[in-house]
């Protein structure tokens, strides 16, 4: 009996002891708020002259800078200058270089951080990094707070609950940017890839209610870029920065980056003392289309191959201009057999319905010359389909260019839609297809013996250049539908 009262005296204690050592065990090696790293403005290794392509940009925040600089000037005039500065557009167009080349030019302390940094299992965490960081910016101002990756703490929260880890850390972000008074010298920039995902108490005024689109370059800024990723390395005579920029439409800087970087790669592994514009071209490829394979064809897919990039080759030339092929070869790249490279040369920003239609012929013409040549199709256009499905549904879901009535809603994301409604969208999609299929084969079938010699070509060079297409096609006449406006279309390679 004295046992029995022992074990139930005393097992309570040694389960709250055993409950507490764990808990101390957890607090001791649970990760802790630490001061976010600053890097002083002088010491910044970016400047506006490392900034290129994003004029826009750099002027929208000009008067950041001044402000930094001069607070008072802006002050004596009643002005506000804006505290929280959103930079958002696609990865890669430079966001955080410009934030780093305002830290730069005003000579304010940068200190950086990635939203994702504040997010913890630990509930409450995330809100005493952020409480920390805003502590140090505004004990150490002026300064620049950069946020990169928002989306990771700045989502739209669902069902307002509060309990959560990202919540709590979300609310805490709020709350710092509600509390700059008139004498904060703290300016708070955020990087986001999608703005249209984050929480619109955000982007309220009084937040971040400056919000600075950083777009992939035109032509003139891939040029800019091109030459300062090019100005410490030595480039051959042949190298035209001008006619790269016209043949990288769509890519960003990054991209553009990663070129230059290719480019000398491919240089030094021959030894060469210069940059050359071949170079360029191979960086070109492996950017687009990966690495060359050593894969074994058959003559009898070799054969195939040839037709269907021919195929490709001689439709961008029958559409015009629109979309030119830059390349057509046959050797592997990546998990593409064979791949033609189509480039726009000038930049564009609006389609009409008949280029989206002369986009999708452009896609198909593989699969149809198969079809023409050799009485069947393979599974080689699987790539292909895919855009094709794609151009066709954002024509009916969100363009209103397919032959159906444009009063009718027909977005895919409306669940509301009526099974009539939905029968005529997917058959509006499929006419398009249709139709775009139907037309590259009655083309190809008109000029069989341009694309006979092509194929031939590609039989016997396996790689053929813009000139040599446009030599064997030169006596080809476009078939292209009149177009007064048009889009940005990155570099487009048909992936067989």
């Amino acid at each position: 009996m004295d046992l029995e009262n022992t074990l139930l005296t005393w097992l309570p204690i040694v389960f709250f002891g055993i409950v507490i050592l764990l808990l101390l065990y957890t607090l001791r090696f649970m990760p802790r708020a630490k001061p976010a790293p600053v890097v002083r403005g002088s010491q910044v290794d970016v400047s506006w002259d490392d900034v290129a392509g994003l004029d826009e940009a750099k002027e929208e925040l000009v008067e950041v800078v001044e402000f930094l600089r001069d607070r008072k000037r802006f002050e004596k005039l009643g002005a506000r200058v804006p505290r929280g500065i959103l930079l958002h557009g696609p990865p890669g167009t430079g966001k955080t270089l410009v934030a780093k080349a305002v830290a730069s030019a005003s000579g304010a302390n940068f200190y950086s951080q990635s939203a994702s940094s504040f997010v913890e299992m630990f509930a409450g965490l995330g809100a005493a990094r952020i409480r920390k960081l805003f502590e140090e910016a505004r004990k150490h101002a002026p300064s620049i707070v950069f946020i990169d990756e928002l989306d990771a703490v700045g989502t739209a929260r669902i069902g307002g609950g509060f309990h959560r880890e990202h919540d709590q850390t979300l609310n805490q972000l709020l709350v710092e940017l509600d509390g700059f008074n008139a004498r904060d010298e703290v300016v708070v920039m955020a990087a986001s890839n999608r703005l249209q995902d984050l929480d619109p108490a955000l982007l309220r005024p009084g937040r971040f209610d400056r919000q600075v689109l950083v777009a992939a370059p035109d032509v003139a800024g891939r040029e800019a870029i091109l030459r300062v990723h090019t100005r410490d390395k030595p480039l051959a005579s042949d190298v035209d920065l001008g006619v790269i920029a016209r043949q990288t439409a769509g890519l960003t800087g990054a991209d553009l980056a990663n070129l230059c970087n290719e480019a000398a790669i491919f240089a030094g592994r021959t030894s060469a003392q210069h940059i050359r514009q071949h170079d360029f071209d191979s960086a070109m490829d492996r950017i687009v289309a990966g690495l060359q394979q050593r894969r074994v064809v058959s003559e009898k897919e070799k054969r195939i191959l040839a037709y269907h990039e021919a195929g490709h080759a001689v439709m961008s030339h029958l559409v015009g201009d629109l979309f030119p092929a830059q390349k057509a070869t046959i050797v592997s790249r990546g998990q593409a057999l064979g791949y033609t490279l189509n480039t726009s040369t000038e930049d564009r920003y609006m389609h009409t319905r008949e280029e989206f239609v002369d986009l999708m012929k452009v896609f198909l013409a593989g699969r149809a010359a198969e079809e023409i040549v050799f009485g069947r199709i393979t599974n080689g256009a699987a790539n292909d389909l895919e855009r094709v499905t794609a151009i066709a549904r954002s024509m009916v879901f969100e363009y209103g260019m397919s032959d159906v009535a444009p009063s009718r809603t027909m977005r895919a994301d409306n669940y509301a839609l009526s099974e009539e409604t939905k029968r005529l969208r997917d058959s509006a999609q499929a006419r398009l297809t249709d139709h775009a299929y139907e037309e590259s084969k009655r083309l190809l079938q008109k000029h069989r013996a341009a694309l006979d010699r092509v194929a031939s070509a590609l039989l016997e060079k396996e790689t053929l250049d813009r000139s040599e297409l446009q030599a064997l096609l030169a006596d080809t006449v476009p078939e292209s539908h009149s177009s007064e406006t048009v889009g940005t279309v990155r570099a487009l390679p048909m992936r067989d």
